[in-house]
């Protein structure tokens, strides 16, 4: 990873993100490009999700597998990155990435635009899988330690996740526009970085910076408003503000937004996306380096600008990550409207009417009554609703099972109690697939980078190894997981207690990772961190999440932060495409938890 030149080494860089998920709003490119100065901006659009369901448009049209929104956005933008030498790195190539290229290029060929396109592939490896097993590799799955023979056969994609050294190769060949395919999305904001500076690979430090700031940027709105806590604050949602990174070449940098637009950054936002689907603070495990926030500075310079400094990494390690998909059954989800009194038993009579036509035990099956108690499984006084929804799903290996549940629930609207009505069509079949990480030795594994002329023909290729000389096993040197004691208001027993909820001394924000969901806390301030750290442990974490949670909880204590990144395992009912929950992806947890009853000493509550 060289610099473009020593005489054009920049002091500072502007990467501004336009998208944090396939779906997202498609003109926040154009705003963002309009609103101010940038150097460079990122969009993010895969998830292990995504990258399923593109597979699946893959396997039915081979003309398809990239992010078709992408082609659109850069069309209506492609004569303003031009003017304003803007350049765009993006991951929307998918599981067709050289396809979604040439697609590109055609378009701004008639466009009459000239702006290099480079492609970065290879990540893809479902069809090398049996040579790397004869060369040693298991693909065990990481998070459960199952055997590989288990879904094997079942095998839909697997993809490497690269990280940002191939994307550093296409802007010192002069790219424009950078498409890739599966990688880390802080690739994306620390390759122009590096590029820009001269990092070296070995400038952990500051490519801790780099991974920081990307890892805060990914997700667009979430950084400046977008699930915000303490949502009440911010008094324009419209036209919402996307953060942008100004990195300085040191390793300083600060997140803010353009002038005159909506949503709140402050050092909150930033803390809670800071943690949002973290795992262990002290081991940020990505292909560049091993990142530690458990030292990190965030203090506000502004309004809506924040700064961040003291970012420290290490060496990574020999492997990448491998994100597999795979086939794993069938489900159907089926909806009825339940309105009038006694809701919660008219839906329990139509849970029997179903399971006793049925007489079929499916591997897995769920009633939500939604808008009545679907989220919050724990008990506290609430009001009935007059109407809810009512949400019943099934899974099973067995696709006629399944086929029966969809006739028997389709059938069932006239032998059920008044006020009652299906919502939609009848329920529909869906494939299941299924997550499976694991890791590669990163040996085995090279991106290629290709660059495309006008014609979107490739006029380069080259071969960027994924190994370094400076991987090496490593293990963090403390975990940084703290065992706190049970010991709930035992302090402050001179203060009366009151009645309230967790949001009252802390904020929260939660995220999927496979299975598991996490689930940040940011104390308000230094008294509540303290009382947090000795009150809400891990056994109360998980007393509250006792109907969701079947694994074990885990705690790390972020001082620095006056933060904890809570780790529930096996949390989300199979988790992503698997799940039958109405949230699959755990991303409404933290408000759970916050709205959990809780007693507060008096002096705890108070503000400083």
């Amino acid at each position: 990873m060289e610099k473009a030149s020593e005489s054009n080494i920049k002091d500072k860089i502007r990467i501004a993100n336009a998208g944090g998920y396939w779906g997202d709003d498609t003109q926040v490119l154009k705003r963002q490009i309009l609103g101010g100065e940038l150097d460079y901006i990122s969009i993010d659009y895969l998830s292990e999700i995504t990258m399923s369901i593109l597979s699946k448009q893959k396997n039915h049209n081979p003309k398809s597998g990239f992010v078709q929104d992408f082609i659109d956005q850069v069309v209506d933008c492609a004569k303003l990155l031009s003017e304003k030498k803007i350049k765009l790195i993006t991951n929307a190539g998918g599981v067709e990435v050289l396809l979604c290229a040439k697609k590109l290029c055609a378009e701004l060929l008639k466009l009459n635009v000239n702006l290099k396109v480079a492609v970065v592939e290879g990540d893809g490896i479902v069809d090398r899988i049996k040579m790397l097993q004869e060369e040693g590799e298991t693909f065990k799955n990481i998070e459960t330690g199952e055997s590989f023979d288990l879904i094997q056969d079942r095998l839909v994609s697997a993809n490497v996740y690269f990280g940002s050294r191939a994307i550093v190769n296409a802007l010192e060949h002069g790219a424009d526009i950078i498409i890739t395919g599966r990688v880390t999305d802080t690739a994306l904001t620390m390759a122009p970085m590096i590029y820009e500076f001269g990092w070296k690979i070995n400038e952990f430090d500051k490519l801790a910076a780099g991974m920081v700031a990307g890892h805060i940027i990914e997700c667009g709105a979430q950084s400046s408003g977008g699930n915000y806590t303490d949502w009440h604050l911010i008094k324009n949602w419209y036209n919402i503000g996307y953060p942008i990174v100004e990195m300085k070449s040191d390793g300083k940098f600060s997140i803010y937004k353009h002038p005159d637009t909506g949503g709140l950054i402050n050092t909150n936002t930033i803390k809670e996306q800071l943690l949002y689907e973290m795992g262990n603070p002290r081991c940020f495990i990505g292909p560049d380096l091993v990142a530690d926030i458990s030292k990190l500075k965030i203090s506000q310079s502004r309004y809506n600008r924040i700064n961040i400094e003291n970012t420290h990494g290490q060496a990574p390690t020999p492997y990448l990550k491998v994100s597999m998909a795979y086939n794993d059954g069938y489900k159907a989800v089926g909806y009825f409207i339940v309105c009038g009194e006694e809701i919660d038993k008219k839906a329990k009579i139509i849970e029997n009417i179903i399971w006793d036509k049925l007489k079929i035990d499916f591997e897995d099956s769920n009633l939500e009554i939604v808008g009545y108690n679907s989220c919050h499984k724990y008990d506290f006084e609430k009001t009935i609703p007059l109407e809810a929804m009512l949400r019943i799903s099934v899974f099973d290996m067995d696709q006629e099972k399944v086929k029966q549940f969809c006739d028997v629930f389709a059938a069932t609207i006239l032998s059920a109690p008044s006020g009652i009505a299906i919502v939609g069509a009848k329920p529909k079949i869906q494939k299941v697939v299924s997550y499976w990480p694991c890791l590669i030795d990163k040996r085995k594994i090279e991106a290629n980078l290709f660059m495309l002329n006008c014609h979107g023909e490739v006029e380069s290729a080259f071969k960027i190894p994924s190994h370094t000389q400076h991987d090496k096993e490593w293990k963090p040197t403390d975990i940084m997981e703290n065992k706190a004691e049970d010991d709930l208001n035992k302090s402050h027993l001179n203060n009366s207690l009151v009645e309230t909820n967790y949001k009252k001394i802390c904020l929260a924000r939660s995220g999927d990772k496979g299975d598991s969901v996490n689930i940040g806390v940011v104390a308000r301030d230094e008294k509540k961190y303290k009382y947090l750290k000795k009150n809400l442990t891990e056994s109360k974490m998980k007393e509250i999440f006792e109907a969701f949670c079947y694994g074990n909880v885990i705690r790390y204590d972020i001082p620095n932060l006056l933060s904890f990144n809570f780790i529930l395992e096996r949390s989300l009912g199979g988790g992503g495409t698997k799940s039958l929950r109405i949230d699959p992806q755990g991303k409404i947890f933290a408000e759970l938890f916050l709205n959990y009853p809780i007693e507060l000493p008096e002096d705890i509550i108070r503000d400083e």
